[in-house]
């Protein structure tokens, strides 16, 4: 069977999402959708920089690419500084009968015990209405902190605490909102970055350990987040920009699930800009990783190393994103309507996919 999927926003994650799309043999593309005025009426194989025409223009015009009555929307538009408008997006899709799977608000990766009801019932409201399907994730938070986990807790005889780490340098992610704005990279020490404003790590992270813990039929206590940031030794370049000596270059955070008054279930990133920054922090395997600990009865750590075929890991990890979200719309097509979970679908293979 084949799938009628319209994509989204063309941006760092989209532009992949368009590629995959194209490569799936149950897909096929019906429309795109974009926000900037310069990039309609551009053949999706542009914009996906793909190098050949796909038949398909980009459309501004939300009415039209949704009255092409898709079996799914791929959405990857940015909504980490426009959560609320974000949301408005996907139940407006929704509403219209049309299936989502989308890349944000992480917070509805697992919504439970982590946002207000209200935040995410109006999504809830909206599947129910259009009688369609919505899953939201990624690769982080998503499958490096979902289904890699939770398989490999299957093979443990006991789990004491299940650890999972993204140790990335950050210095080709062409993403200045993020990097300068989001995560304060490039900033002062003493000024506080939206990212590390009191619960936003929680709202953003705390997901994957609710959800987690589900998984695992646990109870959690509380969770709980902390962070460390050092500066720049000297003043350097990176593809975002400039960050000056003294200024925010490396982060380190926790999101941690407490349970009996330790953590059972932590959520860790270590983000540096250069390799040389905080040697004493974790260091990642290969380019870039993924890592799960688990520790307990046997101990067990899995590295899952990131690069693409360009030699960036940065990208790799975007074209993984945009790819848990394009393989799993068969899955998303196929499921009850209502707001989906990783606990909720079946192992979703890159189907198809093997040359």
């Amino acid at each position: 069977m084949t799938y009628r999927v319209v994509q989204w926003s063309t941006g760092n994650v989209g532009r992949h999402a368009l590629a995959g799309i194209d490569a799936h043999p149950e897909l096929e593309l019906a429309g795109v959708w974009v926000s900037n005025p310069a990039k309609v009426g551009k053949d999706a194989g542009e914009l996906a920089g793909l190098g050949r025409s796909l038949g398909v223009a980009a459309s501004g015009d939300e009415a039209e690419v949704l009255g092409l009555r898709p079996d799914c929307v791929v959405y990857t538009a940015m909504a980490d500084v426009r959560i609320m408008e974000a949301i408005d997006d996907l139940c407006r899709i929704l509403r219209s009968g049309v299936n989502v799977v989308s890349s944000s608000p992480v917070f509805l990766q697992f919504p439970e015990g982590v946002v207000p009801p209200e935040m995410s019932q109006p999504v809830r409201d909206a599947a129910a209405e259009g009688n369609a399907s919505v899953f939201v994730n990624g690769i982080d938070p998503g499958f490096a902190n979902d289904v890699l986990p939770l398989v490999l807790t299957g093979i443990s005889e006991r789990v004491e605490e299940v650890r999972c780490l993204e140790i990335l340098n950050y210095a080709t992610y062409d993403q200045g909102t993020v990097l300068f704005d989001i995560m304060g990279f490039g900033g002062s020490l003493d000024g506080v970055p939206m990212l590390l404003q009191p619960g936003v790590l929680t709202m953003a992270w705390g997901s994957v350990v609710r959800q987690l813990a589900a998984g695992l039929g646990v109870e959690l206590d509380a969770v709980e987040e902390h962070h460390v940031r050092l500066p720049a030794p000297e003043t350097f370049q990176v593809a975002s920009g400039t960050i000056e000596k003294g200024t925010a270059a490396a982060l380190r955070f926790e999101v941690r699930g407490m349970l009996g008054g330790r953590p059972v279930i932590v959520l860790e990133h270590v983000t540096r800009l250069r390799d040389d920054l905080a040697p004493d922090w974790p260091q990642p395997a290969g380019a870039g990783c993924y890592r799960v600990v688990v520790s307990g009865e046997p101990n067990y750590t899995l590295d899952l190393q990131l690069l693409g075929t360009d030699g960036d890991h940065n990208t790799a990890g975007l074209k993984a994103t945009a790819m848990r979200l394009v393989n799993a719309v068969p899955a998303v097509v196929q499921a009850e309507a209502g707001l989906l979970t990783a606990l909720d679908l079946p192992l979703t293979p890159g189907r198809g996919l093997l040359r």
